[in-house]
């Protein structure tokens, strides 16, 4: 699948899929928050705890959302 194709594939999952769209709104959320972390000059032991966090939850929530749009791109180029 290229570049392409799996944009495709993840427009129609936002647009149907609601366990997908809910992933990806978290995932906008926790980037949200990081963005605010990184714009400070200073982090405090809390923040940076936060940040590392945030990070591998937004990572986590990254590869659940690859792992559907592969099941879906799978399960869809064998019925073509």
């Amino acid at each position: 699948m290229n570049a392409a194709e799996a944009q495709e594939v993840k427009n129609l999952l936002l647009q149907n899929d609601d366990r997908y769209r809910h992933l990806a709104e978290q995932h906008v959320q926790l980037d949200h928050r990081l963005h605010e972390l990184t714009d400070k000059h200073y982090l405090s032991t809390s923040e940076q705890l936060e940040e590392v966090t945030l990070k591998k939850r937004k990572l986590a929530l990254k590869d659940r959302m690859e792992g559907i749009a592969r099941e879906y791109a799978h399960a869809h180029s064998r019925v073509s």
